[in-house]
């Protein structure tokens, strides 16, 4: 009990800012980023780039109809003959809500694919069943063993690096590319968007896709052998983009798309319940983003995501200012999410302390494919628009 209350109090504990502390003058980017620079403006790098990104994806009126109409077209064309045009990924948050609510609509036949790794929330449960009582969607869920999964999650635990999500983010990623060798579908449609994820920094996280570091790893620290989790080699990544033909769409780019907006349409047309901040459709990322990441290491992801909507116009920084004086966090949430994370990892409350205070550790510690996703930028970016139609 006194470890638990230890690990609260670490919470409520404000972050020191320190002497060379400095916040972006136009989003709210800071420099909990070690990676941040400001222009003479006092504008970040982070701002800078997502108002670029935003400028070139994000399509006028006209423009951007014309495209969807395009695209449905294509996907429709591509599905003739087979059991469902699309694969959509659903989770039961706003972003993948919304693709299968506009998916419905447009007539397309998907196949909404979800991976249970143990840690959905009630609520998100609720809103994927309702998302599938829509026309024209089935639902295939993968179910990964608890065991083995435990087993991963610890292994990113105990390695002390930041993106502790890397597993569940590779799970999903990679089968949302399995179904469609499967199913024979040559699209992805996803929630991913500039308008609300134009920023993120390298150093709150790294790459999910990189199957080389998952397994380093889980080799160091793990003892089960990974059997039901979904994984994807580049190889195999980089052969279903130029032979298979597969392309992963951000879909809500195609679509004027407002977050507020969006969940009270959700709301009205499909009765679907809000869990809260972004992400926390899952108890484990609800307690990942809300305290593991800001009391170990500083970074709170309300930042970035706040970021990219006054990027996109969607919020104002006075708003998100005001936004963030309010902890990720409600008390009485936390105290029962703390004892059922802990409580369902298997550990003691001292072994969860011990964890927390483990000095921290960068990924490229560990063996990566750092060069290639981080270093070969300029390729990367070339490969991401052929690969994801973006």
């Amino acid at each position: 009990m006194e470890a638990a209350e230890s690990l609260l109090g670490a919470y409520s504990k404000p972050l020191a800012n320190g002497p060379n502390y400095r916040i972006c003058r136009r989003c709210i980017m800071d420099t909990t980023d070690p990676d941040i620079h400001f222009d003479e403006n006092g504008f970040c790098n982070h701002c800078t780039a997502a108002l670029e990104r935003i400028d070139k994806q994000l399509l006028p009126g006209e423009e951007r109809e014309r495209a969807l109409k395009e695209l449905v077209e294509r996907i429709k064309v591509d599905g003739k003959g087979k059991d469902y045009d699309c694969i959509i990924g659903l989770s039961g948050g706003v972003d993948s809500s919304t693709v299968a609510l506009w998916v419905s609509r447009l007539g397309l036949r998907a196949l909404a694919v979800h991976l249970d790794n143990g840690w959905n929330a009630e609520k998100a449960v609720g809103n994927i069943k309702k998302a599938v009582e829509l026309p024209n969607i089935d639902l295939y869920t993968h179910v990964v063993n608890w065991e083995e999964f435990r087993d991963i999650q610890l292994s990113f635990l105990k390695a002390s690096v930041p993106n502790c999500e890397i597993p569940t983010d590779h799970g999903i990623f990679a089968l949302l590319w399995e179904m469609a060798r499967k199913e024979k579908l040559r699209y992805i449609l996803t929630g991913s968007n500039v308008a609300t994820e134009a920023i993120m920094p390298y150093a709150w996280g790294h790459y999910n896709q990189d199957l080389k570091h998952l397994r380093a790893v889980h080799r160091r620290y793990g003892s089960i052998p990974i059997k039901t989790l979904p994984t994807i080699s580049l190889f195999q990544y980089v052969y279903d983009v130029f032979v298979k033909g597969i392309r992963q769409v951000p879909f809500l780019n195609y679509i004027e798309y407002d977050k507020k907006q969006a969940k009270k349409e959700l709301c009205r047309e499909m009765n679907w319940c809000d869990y809260g901040a972004k992400h926390y459709e899952s108890v484990w990322t609800r307690f990942f983003q809300g305290y593991y990441l800001p009391v170990k290491y500083g970074f709170d992801k309300r930042k970035a995501h706040l970021s990219s909507m006054i990027s996109s116009g969607q919020i104002s920084r006075d708003e998100a200012l005001e936004e963030m004086k309010g902890p990720p966090y409600d008390g009485d949430l936390l105290r029962v999410d703390m004892r059922f994370v802990i409580r369902k990892f298997g550990l003691s409350e001292q072994e969860f302390a011990e964890i927390m205070a483990t000095p921290h550790r960068k990924h490229t510690e560990f063996p990566s494919h750092y060069f290639l996703f981080h270093k070969m930028n300029k390729y990367k970016n070339i490969f991401r628009k052929i690969a994801t139609l973006a």
